[in-house]
């Protein structure tokens, strides 16, 4: 059933249309993610859908007492108080009874005197008279099921806590429709994974938007992208909306093309001498006025970002080597006995928490900060370009032009002079866009502009510090190809999971205590690792029983019954079997009409997949064992 329909929307804000003529529906239980090229109308549909922006021309439906909330991307607003107090301002009116209330039940508790009971009986009394215990109710079950303290100040939580109890605001009412504006951006690998969790679990409507690739593959049901104003649904998953989009793409440049040559043919007709103007076609000839039209009409796709680095002389072999290192912050630990080396060449992740100290790593590694104890030795003829998270490297108040060149005209890439205009044009910056002041850029302008400004510099190494938040997938994906061209050594802190999987060679992960573990590939590799090192810790022997007894080396790997040895032989073909069923299954969802039809059989293929991906698991986790 559709919870929302739109019918030829247009939005154009005075120039091009961002939006023409846009239609689409939501249906129940579906989970929508909304792609595009930044810039491309991506938030404005989500603020026409929850009523902030108005629309120029369409039509909105909505069911009938439809319940929508928003998660924005940023909080709004000054946001004071307790987490009880944010999560009950998703209720509306009523929130200021369930919020006095609450305050009157801590005081109460905290100090029972004539005046802290008066002042609770006050609250319930407005409780009760508009009716407001079934929505306190509520609150107190997204709080339990968000595992949050109600207590606790809102202005002193971390960045992905307070995400947490944002979401718990939206979701207070019980939405029908959930709208979400890039909600990874800022989290840490921890809040993503319990944000994924939550949403799967989510029994309404989801409608997000993200860059964050892992994240779409596992939540979205359908992909609807924004293009040149228009808006194409693919129902599946995101590999299935990659094939579908590249077919569409060239099956409109083969279009186009033949379009294009049937146009120069009757340009060639019309400009014929005398003969050709006597037998003249006055039908062909306002068809051909018509195929002008068109033909200028036509938006081209937003063109690509065309990104190249600037080589410096290489490294010396050594980049980095560290020793026992340990650092403290106001006498807190957060590194301790770290011992590493990084050669020319190395490609290392650095993953954590917020708050973790990856930041403080890379500047120990570079020689920016001197260790609490132990030692670094730095590398030489090191040319280090270091993309930082906060952007402090651009000036707000110069143009994206003097951002870049300093006062000068030209810049060197690799030995070729090149106008300022003209690189910045491969970064996406029209000419009018490059002489405007940095204060006026979006996000992902930034940073862009923050890249152009780093790879028209002579490097050998690469520091990106979060260099994925803000930026498309197409731009995204070429700053992967560049990194993983690059000649020199790069240093990556990122939450992106695909960004790091494609890459790095090794990461250095913080894993509590102010430990930090290296580990040999990407994000994927070090979950399989650490889950192979817990596996092996837990299976130690108790000390007593190191003593008893020390079996050789042959006998330290087990060997297989032959039932065992039976089993591990028919796991593969069972592992395939149930990825087929479970291929079959996600394609059978991710049909259009699958959510139209009755729920009991909706949910009997729900649960069959839930069953089969248990299967499935059991099945890796047990030739896994075996191997």
């Amino acid at each position: 059933m559709s919870l929302i329909r739109l019918r030829n929307i247009h939005v154009s804000f005075g120039g091009p249309a961002i939006l023409e003529a846009i239609s689409m529906s939501i249906d129940s239980g579906e989970r929508l993610c909304l792609l595009g090229r930044n810039g491309t109308g991506k938030s404005t549909l989500l603020k026409i859908i929850s009523g902030e922006v108005k629309a120029e021309s369409g039509e909105l439906e909505f069911k009938q007492n439809l319940k929508l909330a928003v998660l924005d991307q940023e909080p709004r607003g000054n946001l004071e108080g307790s987490i009880f107090d944010i999560v009950a301002m998703g209720l509306g009116d009523n929130a200021k009874y369930l919020q006095d209330y609450h305050h009157a039940l801590h005081n109460f508790s905290e100090n029972n005197n004539d005046q802290t009971i008066a002042e609770l009986q006050r609250a319930q009394d407005q409780v009760d008279i508009h009716n407001a215990w079934q929505l306190n109710q509520q609150v107190e079950e997204v709080l339990s099921r968000m595992q949050l303290d109600g207590d606790a100040d809102y202005g002193s939580l971390s960045g992905g806590m307070k995400r947490r109890v944002l979401l718990a605001k939206a979701l207070v009412i019980k939405p029908d429709i959930l709208l979400l504006d890039e909600p990874t951006n800022h989290l840490d690998l921890t809040a993503i994974q319990w944000l994924e969790e939550q949403l799967l679990n989510y029994k309404g409507a989801l409608m997000f938007i993200t860059h964050d690739r892992s994240f779409m593959r596992r939540l979205s049901t359908r992909i609807i992208e924004l293009d040149r104003g228009e808006l194409t649904s693919y129902p599946g998953n995101y590999d299935t909306y990659l094939r579908r989009k590249a077919e569409a793409l060239h099956a409109e440049e083969v279009a186009n093309a033949h379009f294009d040559k049937k146009l120069a043919q009757e340009e060639v007709w019309i400009r014929q001498g005398i003969k050709a103007r006597r037998t003249r076609n006055e039908g062909r000839v306002r068809a051909l006025e018509k195929m002008r039209n068109e033909r200028s009409a036509r938006r081209q796709q937003v063109g690509k970002v065309s990104m190249v680095t600037t080589q410096a002389q290489r490294s010396g072999k050594l980049v980095a080597e560290a020793e026992n290192v340990s650092f403290d912050y106001e006498d807190k630990p957060l590194i301790q006995g770290l011992n590493t080396t990084i050669l020319r060449g190395d490609k290392i992740g650095i993953i954590g928490p917020n708050g973790a100290g990856k930041t403080t790593l890379l500047r120990l590694l570079l020689g920016d900060l001197k260790p609490t104890s132990g030692n670094i030795q730095i590398g030489t003829k090191l040319e280090v370009a270091y993309f930082d998270q906060f952007r402090a490297q651009l000036d707000d108040n110069a143009s994206v032009i003097d951002n870049l060149s300093q006062g000068r005209e030209f810049v060197e890439i690799n030995g070729n002079r090149k106008h300022v205009i003209g690189y910045l044009q491969d970064f996406l910056f029209a000419p009018e866009r490059a002489r405007s002041p940095v204060s006026m850029l979006s996000g992902g302008e930034r940073n862009r502009l923050l890249l152009a400004k780093l790879f028209s510099k002579p490097s050998n190494i690469l520091v990106l510090d979060e260099p994925t938040n803000d930026l498309d997938i197409e731009t995204l994906e070429l700053l992967e190809e560049l990194v993983m061209e690059y000649k020199g050594t790069v240093l990556v802190v990122s939450h992106d999971r695909e960004f790091v999987n494609n890459v790095v060679t090794s990461t250095l992960v913080f894993e509590g205590d102010a430990q930090i573990n290296e580990y040999v590939g990407g994000y994927d590799d070090w979950l399989k690792q650490a889950a192979h090192s817990n596996n092996a810790q837990q299976k130690k022997p108790e000390k007593g029983a190191e003593k008893k007894a020390v079996p050789d080396k042959k006998a330290s790997a087990k060997k297989l019954s032959y039932k065992e040895q039976r089993e591990l032989e028919t796991l593969p073909a069972q592992i395939e079997q149930f990825e087929e069923e479970v291929e079959l299954l996600q394609n059978t969802m991710s049909q259009e009409d699958f959510y139209k039809q009755d729920k009991i059989e909706i949910k009997k293929i729900q649960q069959q997949l839930a069953d089969t991906q248990e299967k499935l698991s059991f099945c890796y986790n047990r030739w896994e064992q075996l191997e």
